[in-house]
């Protein structure tokens, strides 16, 4: 449907639209010379020459490989690009998909390693030592060359930092190589009491404040910390796994350390939102699942009896492991493997000093989800998410209408909430969790929708380590506070390809893949079945 900012996938009837491209063409041949050569033999001496590449007269290109064309469901999401060849080729046989770099290896498997000087190698085979060896010896070999550790008379395990005196006579710890450090520190082969030292151990990261803390009977401890100056006006806040609870793999996590991570995500909300409307907040630490629940609910009876509160919407985020190439660039924003991100937004932005006296709302991601659905709603009579949610479940057909391959998009689901596989996907690989009842953002999920999230958000990445994800980013797209809409609450995941790290494309939004997303709906059920067996 390409009817102007209603160009989407999802057809009001509650199926999907798309379109297909089956190119034949002629190209003129402007070429202005040749250049016939040799380029090797084959096996049994034959010369292999060029002339292919340089025809005479121009060409006539017919019937060449079909490109399937998918709307996003979301307009502003752009467009994925499925090439029909290689997706009826990968659907065909078997179904391998997978995020496992090929040719992986690591430097402990290389002879003599141990004998070499590593001051003496160049500063890139170091960064590949740092993200790839999973030789603890090795590893601990890199300490002195990233910084200035202390360490106790009997033991070769550093105790400490040193700290030297930074800008302004203020202590900072005496890291020489940041990105050493950053890189053999997310190793998850380093052990633990370096893992500690080096990046868990409360204040090693910074001065933020421990404002929020969960620990259960179990094995759970999570601090939450506030990032009073951050890149998020107003401040935003991070739940790490604690010290003496090291998770560096999705494959460690298991529901509870989920429901704790999630718990200080909502609860600083709801507690945050109670003092900004001047409720009474007398109680400190942990609340409990009814505490919170009552103060949900008041909040958002507060909120009705108000004109406009000054904060409107939420931001929540994962940025799950870390890369950094030998060449210098990272990979990934991760700056522990296991936390997450949360905060407030305001209602809007005040004109900055020099600007145009033009007041506009605070950037949320789901106010562009807000805007087109108002508009789907005003062309088509009917609400986005009921087609939405119809297409996904009922409506849904494959674009090349094979019936003996899989069909289903739905991943996993229950009477609150869906896993699924969007039908234009994004970074060959997403998937993504929606509201099935009317919840538009955290403050109308009640604790069962809570739960089925949260499950659903292990779910979701445990599926895809699974398939060999090493990193992935994760957010949540959710509705203003004010807002009265049938807007989802809704979250992307969205893994990183090895073989698609990002280029032009992407940033015009025009997504390609070599498959089609019922055959990696199929591979993720599989893979979800593998981790419950």
């Amino acid at each position: 449907m390409g009817e102007g900012n209603l160009r989407t996938c999802v057809h009001p009837s509650g199926r999907f639209a798309a379109g297909i491209h089956k190119p034949s063409y002629k190209v003129m041949n402007n070429r202005l010379s040749t250049a016939l050569m040799t380029l090797g033999r084959a096996q049994d001496g034959t010369e292999v020459l060029n002339d292919i590449n340089f025809p005479s007269g121009d060409l006539i290109i017919n019937s060449a490989d079909w490109v399937y064309e998918v709307p996003n469901a979301f307009p502003m999401w752009g467009v994925t690009y499925i090439l029909g060849k290689i997706a009826e080729y990968n659907g065909s046989n078997g179904l391998n998909f997978t995020f496992e770099p090929r040719g992986t290896t690591s430097f402990d498997e290389i002879p003599g390693l141990e004998q070499v000087g590593l001051d003496l190698l160049p500063r890139p085979i170091l960064l590949a030592i740092a993200q790839t060896c999973t030789h603890a010896p090795l590893l601990k070999r890199l300490l002195p060359l990233c910084a200035d550790f202390e360490y106790d008379h009997d033991s070769d395990i550093p105790k400490g930092i040193k700290y030297v005196k930074g800008p302004g006579g203020k202590l900072v710890p005496a890291i020489t190589d940041h990105d050493l450090y950053e890189t053999l520190g997310n190793n998850p082969c380093l052990p633990d009491d370096l893992k500690r030292v080096m990046l868990l151990d409360p204040g090693i990261q910074g001065t933020s404040p421990v404002v929020g803390e969960y620990v259960n009977k179990s094995r759970t401890h999570i601090w939450e910390y506030l990032r009073a100056n951050s890149y998020i006006p107003w401040g935003h806040f991070a739940a790490n796994m604690a010290q003496d609870s090291i998770r560096y793999s999705v494959k460690d996590l298991d529901i509870e350390d989920i429901l704790g991570l999630r718990h200080l995500y909502y609860q600083r909300i709801y507690c945050k939102m109670a003092l900004h409307l001047g409720m009474n907040m007398e109680k400190r630490g942990l609340f409990n699942g009814e505490e919170l629940e009552q103060m949900r609910l008041s909040i958002l009876d507060s909120i009705k009896k108000r004109e406009m509160p000054f904060f409107t919407a939420t931001l929540w985020g994962w940025n799950y492991g870390y890369d950094f190439s030998p060449s210098g660039f990272r990979l990934h924003a991760s700056h522990q493997q296991i936390h997450q991100q949360f905060a407030l937004i305001p209602e809007e932005a005040e004109p900055a000093p020099g600007s145009a006296e033009l007041t506009f709302p605070s950037y949320a991601i789901g106010d562009s989800i807000a805007a087109f659905i108002g508009q789907y709603r005003q062309k088509h009579s009917v609400s986005f998410f009921d087609a939405y949610i119809r297409a996904v479940r009922e409506g849904n057909k494959r674009l090349d209408c094979r019936k003996d391959l899989p069909s289903r998009l739905v991943i996993e689901e229950d009477e609150n909430a869906m896993l699924f596989v969007p039908k234009a996907q994004r970074s060959q690989g997403e998937i993504q969790i929606m509201a099935l009842k009317p919840a538009g953002n955290i403050l109308e999920a009640d604790s069962h929708m809570r739960l089925s999230l949260d499950r659903l958000i292990l779910s979701a990445v445990k599926l895809l380590a699974e398939m060999g994800a090493r990193m992935i980013t994760c957010f949540e797209m959710s509705k203003r506070f004010t807002a009265d809409s049938d807007q989802r609450l809704m979250y992307c995941f969205l893994p990183r390809h090895p073989r698609s790290p990002g280029a032009f494309s992407e940033q015009q939004g025009r997504w390609v893949t070599g498959h089609f997303p019922e055959d990696y709906a199929e591979c993720c059920r599989r893979a979800l079945g593998k981790i419950r067996t």
